[in-house]
């Protein structure tokens, strides 16, 4: 545990129980969050192959140059 660590964490410990929940609650929905994000990423890549014929064509390229 680093320094700003320890720092968060005697704050936490200094807030009433309702604050805490709340701080809970904050935490879960910040890793719901990361979550979404890391799938969002995984899906976009995992559907390039897909998608790279679509793209990589000459009508395309001209789209492109506009």
């Amino acid at each position: 545990m680093n320094a700003s660590d320890q720092v968060l964490f005697d704050k936490i410990k200094q807030l009433p129980p309702q604050r805490l929940a709340e701080v809970e609650d904050f935490v879960d929905f910040l890793r719901t969050r990361e979550n979404e994000q890391r799938l969002a990423i995984v899906a976009a890549k995992a559907s390039e192959a897909s998608f790279a014929q679509v793209w990589d064509n000459g009508d395309d390229a001209a789209y492109d140059r506009m």
